[in-house]
């Protein structure tokens, strides 16, 4: 075995035994998630981040919060938000910022002003610092991650080291799922989302980590296995990583996981010559086999129950009503709550109390969307657009980049489900701003 294969086994083994021993002991959770932030800043600043270790960093935090959330072991419900903000902060330090990313910096002016009403407009008894923080750490962390990836430039070595520093930890999810849930024969009896197959979390945060640790290792398929032995262990880990995600029977991050993949095989596609669209003829079969094996395993595990949550039916069969289990009555609320202050919205964190008094639903947005308008008002319209069209932008000058239409679908899907409850969209969407070369790291610095 080759020494690189070696390494890359031991990391993947190395996570294993994390996942397997908070099984057994809770309390290493813990150990887990502090070691993480100490081990993190002492690697940063020793390698005074010349590879941009902080950028891995910051995507290890990604790929741990939600396990982290699950076994608590996040010293902060929301610390990896944070802890992101802060691994870029000790990168700019060392190598910078981006002084062409006016939109970003805009982006976080047009933050303020609801930022600012809401220390006026906030019920009494509501905890204001929470509650803002809650609902606007997401679109920081995002606006200040875009600031350091603004068209810097990084070899596509480098950004495939920082997506594996995503995919280590959802290793760790993967097996640590796997021995909270054995046996799903007699877990799943419906259609809806199982919290008994997401590690007794959040099945739609778990899935969503879930599809993009999925992507993490098909890309790792195509790009980084040089073996036959890395095309073997990165497919085991791939189709055990998607296996656990469906079986949450949480559609959402799924559904993300698979169209980065399509759209990842399709850029590769037409932008490789004959030779190589033969090769990724072949990889397109077997990947193709593999999931259809993996869905009728799931299928006949579950008493086709599968097929019917996809389909949108319950377990007997009937189509449901709602295909978004009730959150379009949230959305349009907030659409509602938009027209009527079409301005500067109502203050962030007011929304869920205007809800709450007008229909007695206190329920949580799952739409940073139509959050957005309705707590932000045009100057959410305005940061919503700037969020969307200036990756598009850059792909127009560097089409090199084959993560980055995968990273925009990534954020503008997960939102729509999700809204930005975990770091992750705004984290992968700033990688969508890289500027990707080909070559060995450090032969172009920004």
């Amino acid at each position: 075995m080759k020494k690189e294969d070696l390494l890359y086994l031991n990391l993947i083994l190395f996570h294993v035994g994390i996942g397997f021993l908070v099984y057994l002991f809770p309390f290493v959770s813990k150990i887990y998630g502090y070691a993480i932030f100490i081990f993190g800043i002492y690697y940063v600043i020793k390698n005074k981040n010349r590879h941009n270790e902080a950028l891995f960093m910051a995507a290890y935090i990604v790929g741990s919060e939600v396990f982290l959330r699950m076994t608590h072991g996040n010293p902060l419900y929301e610390i990896s938000k944070y802890g992101v903000i802060v691994f870029i902060f000790i990168g700019m330090y060392f190598s910078g910022f981006s002084k062409q990313a006016i939109p970003y910096w805009l982006f976080l002016l047009l933050l303020v002003p609801s930022v600012v009403m809401s220390g006026f407009v906030l019920d009494f008894d509501t905890n204001i610092k929470n509650s803002i923080a809650f609902n606007i750490s997401g679109p920081v962390c995002l606006g200040v991650a875009s600031l350091y990836t603004f068209r810097r430039k990084i070899s596509l070595v480098e950004m495939n080291f920082i997506l594996l520093g995503m995919g280590l930890p959802i290793v760790t999810t993967m097996v640590y799922l796997t021995f909270y849930t054995p046996n799903i024969r007699d877990l799943i009896t419906g259609t809806q989302s199982s919290f008994e197959t997401s590690g007794g979390y959040g099945p739609n945060q778990v899935a969503t980590i879930l599809g993009l640790g999925m992507f993490v290792f098909f890309s790792r398929i195509i790009l980084e296995s040089r073996t036959k032995f890395l095309i073997f262990l990165n497919l085991f880990l791939a189709l055990n990583i998607t296996y656990r995600g469906l079986i949450t029977f949480s559609r959402g991050g799924m559904i993300t996981g698979f169209l980065m993949i399509i759209l990842l095989l399709l850029f590769l596609y037409f932008k490789s010559n004959y030779k190589g669209k033969v090769k990724l003829n072949y990889i397109i079969v077997i990947i193709a086999i593999v999931l259809v094996a993996t869905w009728g395993y799931i299928s006949f595990q579950t008493g086709g129950l599968i097929d019917k949550r996809y389909a949108n039916q319950d377990s007997a069969g009937r189509v449901k009503e709602s295909k978004f289990t009730g959150r379009e009555q949230v959305a349009e609320n907030e659409i509602d709550t938009f027209l009527k202050n079409p301005i500067f919205g109502v203050g962030v964190g007011k929304g869920v109390e205007v809800r709450l008094a007008e229909t007695g639903d206190s329920t949580l947005s799952h739409d940073e969307i139509t959050r957005m308008l309705a707590e932000h008002g045009s100057l959410g319209i305005i940061g919503l657009l700037i969020l969307f069209f200036t990756p598009l932008f850059l792909y127009l000058e560097n089409k090199f980049n084959m993560y980055l239409l995968c990273c925009v679908a990534f954020w503008f899907l997960t939102i729509n489900h999700a809204a930005m409850r975990t770091a992750a969209p705004a984290f992968v969407y700033s990688l969508s701003l890289l500027n990707v070369y080909l070559g060995k790291p450090g032969e172009v610095r920004s």
